[in-house]
């Protein structure tokens, strides 16, 4: 290069906008991505160890998928060559190949061939490339905001490393814009410039992560200001609103504003309002919010609000956050809605928490030893009698029989309410008749071991008594055309297969129960809320 073409170099970087002037020259000097540059990550120690095999980076626009290039380039003395996928043919591959092996034979150096927008490779590019990648004539380098296993020519992706690129954080993004405002080589460090706290969070949550839009609207900012009387460049808000095209959401991550409006956004569907819901949604994605987090926030509340009033919810929600992965933004905000609307008008029902019960009976240390039925025969044999007794539920009719399943000690204690709403309203009824059975089966059983038989619940079982008493009960209630105003007392209310049935069908204040011990009444207490 001659002094004329040096000094026209020159003035081409000094003219060069803020964020092309402003890329990092170093790895010390890169911002973000330590998740694969932080000291002792591969792909910091390859580029330190100058033992680099093709690499695809893919990620968000701004995120320094072509400046790490650069750094790759520069930190191992490669010869760096760009082309664009879309823009170069098979004629500009070729002339990159052959740059690459006069660098290689005069120069014994390397050659970085970074490809922007690698997913865009037809097959006549691919198969010009393909060789000289593979016989190591160079080190490509491929960048995508498309995700690589769907999009990038399986070839190269076989032969290729990936790494994925995040989305800046807003402290990043800011450290970023600090940086130009302090540089005085490349960036606005020669002159002085006032950049206002909320002007600098504005310009890094509005950038979403992207570091070339950020110092793209502070450039702007910056050269379309008058300065004050004392030389001072004051960037305000307003000007940070008019450089970067919206204005501020009142929104901070780390702030009040942030939990109050996920807090907001929760029980707005809690409460089924799904205008409220997609409002507080439309601030937190609007505001910058990562939509990952959104989705995460909806698949917790499918679980703790909707529940089994809709055990769709939980599906609904997971496909659409695959979906926005697949689709990314804009388009993906169809299945941030989506999902909203659904949770939003969905049944509610928080009987999920039962679980958290039981957990508290876990913690609290009561004796959790297993039945014998239940226990693993194949692991003792009949050594011990474990697994004997144990009633196989499809041998029987509808698929289920009476049978111990929790430790003695936590008999007839109940964890799980069904609601009456959506779904679980369906099931609510059969829940309670076979705890009913169950109830009744576990007050015979403590008969029967006081008389010797320990073996109740299976004598009862292959007898088939559970059956029958079952069609009585339903015969019995059918024929007595009982109604929500007949009185009815129920004697020995333990055997539990009266009280139930009588609690649905006739209004509470007319049923009365008979028990023979504080035990029942406490069990039949619980069972029935009562």
């Amino acid at each position: 290069m001659n002094l004329f073409e040096h000094a026209h170099d020159k003035q081409i970087r000094k003219e060069a906008p803020l964020a092309d002037r402003m890329r990092p020259r170093t790895i010390e000097e890169f911002v973000g991505q330590s998740h694969i540059l932080a000291p002792g990550r591969l792909l910091r120690r390859a580029i330190q160890a100058d033992q680099l095999s093709s690499l695809i980076f893919y990620g968000p626009p701004g995120t320094g998928k072509t400046t790490l290039a650069r750094i790759i380039a520069n930190t191992t003395k490669a010869e760096f060559l760009s082309i664009n996928a879309v823009l170069s043919g098979i004629a500009d591959i070729r002339k990159c190949i052959e740059t690459a092996k006069k660098v290689r034979t005069e120069h014994q150096r390397h050659a970085v061939l970074f490809v922007d927008e690698v997913h865009r490779f037809n097959k006549a590019q691919q198969d010009a490339l393909l060789p000289h990648v593979e016989n190591g004539t160079v080190i490509l380098i491929g960048a995508t905001t498309e995700n690589p296993y769907f999009e990038v020519n399986k070839a190269l992706v076989s032969r290729s490393r990936i790494f994925q690129l995040q989305s800046l954080k807003s402290t990043e993004v800011e450290e970023i814009i600090e940086q130009a405002l302090t540089d005085s080589e490349r960036g606005f460090g020669d002159k002085q410039v006032n950049l206002a706290a909320e002007a600098l969070r504005h310009l890094a949550h509005v950038a979403g992560g992207d570091a070339r839009a950020a110092l793209n609207a502070l450039e702007l900012a910056v050269l379309t200001s008058q300065a004050d009387e004392n030389d001072v460049l004051q960037i305000t808000l307003e000007i940070a609103e008019e450089s970067i095209q919206q204005r501020a959401v009142l929104y901070d991550k780390d702030g009040d504003a942030h939990f109050d409006t996920i807090s907001a956004f929760i029980k707005s569907m809690r409460g089924s309002d799904p205008d409220a819901a997609l409002f507080w949604m439309a601030k937190m994605v609007e505001a910058g919010e990562d939509p990952r987090f959104i989705f995460r926030r909806m698949l917790i509340f499918a679980g703790e609000d909707v529940g089994m009033a809709d055990p769709q919810a939980l599906g609904v929600v997971s496909s659409a956050a695959q979906a926005f992965d697949y689709v990314g933004m804009p388009e993906g905000r169809y299945h941030l809605a989506q999902a909203c609307l659904y949770l939003s008008t969905a049944p509610k029902s928080n009987s999920a928490f039962a679980f958290f019960d039981a957990i508290s009976v876990v913690r609290n240390g009561q004796a959790d030893e297993v039945p014998d039925p239940l226990k693993d025969a194949n692991r003792d044999g009949k050594a011990f009698g474990h697994g004997e007794g144990y009633l196989y539920p499809h041998a029987y009719r509808d698929h289920w029989v009476a049978q111990q399943y929790l430790p003695d000690v936590l008999q007839g204690r109940i964890f799980y309410q069904p609601s009456e709403q959506g779904f679980e309203a369906s099931i609510q009824e059969n829940v309670a008749r076979n705890r009913e059975a169950q109830l009744a089966a576990f007050f015979s059983q403590t008969a029967s071991e006081q008389s010797g038989n320990l073996n109740y619940w299976e004598a009862r079982t292959l007898g088939s008594s559970g059956e029958l008493l079952n069609e009585f009960r339903d015969q019995l209630t059918e024929w007595s055309e009982i109604s929500r105003n007949t009185l009815a007392l129920v004697l020995n209310a333990g055997e539990g297969l009266l009280l139930g049935e009588f609690l649905r069908r006739i209004s509470e204040e007319n049923v009365y129960a008979l028990v023979e011990s504080s035990n029942e009444k406490k069990i039949l207490g619980t069972l029935f809320k009562k």
